[in-house]
């Protein structure tokens, strides 16, 4: 499995046509206690850069952007009904949703690890 990033802190855990996506440390620890998620319909299709749910804290609301295109094909219900999953694991049980990729050409665009620790640590 390959782990990429998004400039808008955004990760995605590639397992062959499908994928897991959620936000990165970096994320939650600029909004702070999250305090709701709002999460996509499953069946929705998106393409990549789209909106696909929000993330609200203590502090902010921010867009949860899709990576890369697909079809959702499952949300994380835990992290509906505890949205401090997405602070106290935001790489694992604090995942939003998964999604079956439209095309998997469109991870090239986005960073590896090395490159978004650089990136994100000049945000």
């Amino acid at each position: 499995m390959s782990l990429k990033y998004t400039p808008d802190h955004e990760w995605i855990k590639v397992d062959g046509g499908n994928a897991v996506v959620g936000i990165t440390h970096h994320a939650q620890d600029a909004l702070g206690d999250v305090v709701f998620v709002d999460l996509p319909e499953v069946g929705k299709t998106f393409a990549a850069k789209d909106i696909a749910g929000v993330v609200e804290s203590v502090k902010a609301a921010a867009d949860v952007y899709m990576p890369v295109s697909g079809e959702i094909t499952e949300v994380n219900e835990a992290l509906r009904a505890d949205p401090s999953l997405a602070n106290s694991d935001p790489l694992g049980a604090g995942w939003f949703f998964k999604v079956k990729l439209a095309n998997p050409a469109e991870l090239d665009a986005l960073m590896d690890e090395t490159s978004y620790s650089t990136f994100s640590s000049a945000t």
